[in-house]
């Protein structure tokens, strides 16, 4: 998310999407407080040991670059640089993965949350193929760090694409333009097999992807980060920063209890990033979302999902979920703007699981989470440098993992190597948001999204 994925959305590519359009504003001051000062126990959590913290910031430090925010990307970049030898600070206001990076759904394929179609309306064919090549090298990079740091953070192979309606001529049409265009391998399976292996009255064919799999995010997360330790990055937890402010020779940043200054100065913080850098944060939005993990639930889910792969449907306010420590279900969706999570978010989660699955109706959800997402109006991430030395890699809501990735690796060759590929994205930059419609667009926006989806169900089934 910003939250899970919600990620946590929490995120993922999908067929014939139109994702979350908000608008950030000050109103939406509250929301993020109220979500900040939350830290609800997730699976994720439950699932690993506790592990030891890094200390908060005490005094004055010097560095080449002072990364704020301690999410995947930022991770995966400190560990780079650090890598690469040069001097960085990461200062993160929780605890590592605190946020959208240790909530979100796990799910690490190419692409991103704004279709391709649209990329190629904006930059151009020959450009849309290299960003679409960049995130696939950002799925390439997280499978690549997993299998070097902790093979077993994988926890299953494979993504499905359900169609709530069908259209098979359309789907293969989509598979093969897809293949033409980006060499994207897209098998198409007919409503006859995914009814197979997804038991549910409400989807047609489907599209796998083999290339696709989904991980333990905040695993992967504490993975980056002891790397990045081991390679020679300071990590301060517990270190919020308050204000940012010229300097000799670069940038400092300031929390309650010291400083670093800094030649470059990278923002990666995302829905809950503060009030730091104007630009950011006008274009930043932070959108609500949820994650549940049912009960074990043993042959009841083998009776109902017979597949290890991750799965989303295509649905413009779309389910996505997937198989978890064996015979547990996690669940993810809905969007909203509410300050605080329902009173009964696992009873709603359990009825949008029965809703697709009538054999699970009546399971209980053992854990049940809220997180905020960080889109930017352009549903594209935000990667680059916005004046010299200051630096964003943020607006990863509804990407998967692979951005996170690659917007480190990009940054990482930048400010080690002089690299500039980065600039790849620079026809996405830090766009408004909109000003003080914020709340009212998101909430607007998703429910006209599900009255859409239902009409197109009811329009298909007649």
């Amino acid at each position: 998310m910003g939250c899970v994925t919600a990620e946590l959305l929490f995120g993922l590519v999908r067929y014939r999407i139109r994702g979350a359009a908000g608008l950030r504003a000050p109103v939406m001051a509250k929301l993020e407080a109220d979500m900040s000062a939350e830290d609800p126990k997730s699976w994720y959590q439950a699932d690993l040991p506790d592990a030891p913290g890094y200390p908060a910031l005490e005094g004055d430090r010097e560095a080449e670059v002072c990364i704020v925010g301690g999410g995947l990307a930022g991770l995966t970049l400190a560990m780079e640089l650090a890598r690469a030898q040069r001097s960085v600070v990461l200062l993160e206001a929780q605890r590592v993965a605190w946020g959208a990076s240790g909530r979100n759904a796990g799910f690490v394929l190419p692409g991103f949350a704004q279709g391709m179609e649209a990329v190629v309306q904006k930059v151009g064919p020959d450009a849309a193929k290299a960003l679409y090549r960049l995130s696939s090298e950002g799925a390439c990079y997280v499978r690549d760090k997993i299998a070097e740091l902790d093979p077993g953070l994988e926890m299953g192979r494979g993504f499905l694409l359900a169609m709530r309606v069908a259209d098979e001529a359309g789907t293969r049409r989509y598979a093969e333009a897809q293949a033409r265009d980006y060499g994207r391998v897209l098998e198409v399976w007919p409503a006859e097999k995914t009814k197979g292996v997804l038991v549910s009255p409400r989807y047609h064919e489907a599209l796998y992807e083999a290339a696709g799999f989904h991980i333990q995010p905040l695993a992967y997360a504490r993975a980056l980060a002891g790397a990045a330790v081991k390679a020679g990055a300071v990590i301060c937890e517990a270190s919020p920063v308050g204000r940012l402010q010229k300097a000799a020779g670069g940038h400092l940043a300031r929390t309650a209890k010291g400083s670093v200054r800094a030649k470059h100065l990278v923002l990666c913080t995302s829905g809950y990033g503060g009030r730091l850098y104007k630009p950011v944060d006008r274009a930043i939005l932070p959108v609500a979302t949820y994650i549940a993990v049912t009960e074990p639930l043993a042959e009841r889910l083998d009776q109902a999902i017979k597949t290890e792969a991750a799965i989303a449907d295509t649905r413009r306010a779309g389910d996505y979920y997937r198989r978890v420590a064996g015979d547990r279900l996690l669940w993810g969706g809905r969007i909203t703007t509410r300050q605080i999570p329902p009173r009964r978010l696992a009873g709603l989660m359990a009825g949008d699981v029965a809703q697709v699955y009538p054999r699970l109706a009546g399971v209980r959800m053992d854990y049940a989470w809220s997180g905020l997402m960080g889109y930017s109006l352009h549903k594209m991430p935000l990667i680059g440098e916005l004046e010299p030395g200051i630096w964003v890699a943020s607006s990863f809501g509804g990407h998967g993992l692979n951005t996170t990735a690659m917007a480190g690796m990009l940054l990482a060759k930048a400010l080690a190597d002089g690299d500039d590929e980065w600039r790849r994205f620079a026809a996405y930059g830090a766009r408004w948001g909109g000003g003080p419609f914020a709340r009212i667009g998101v909430q607007a926006t998703y429910w006209t999204m599900q009255a859409l989806d239902r009409f197109d169900e009811r329009r298909k089934a007649a």
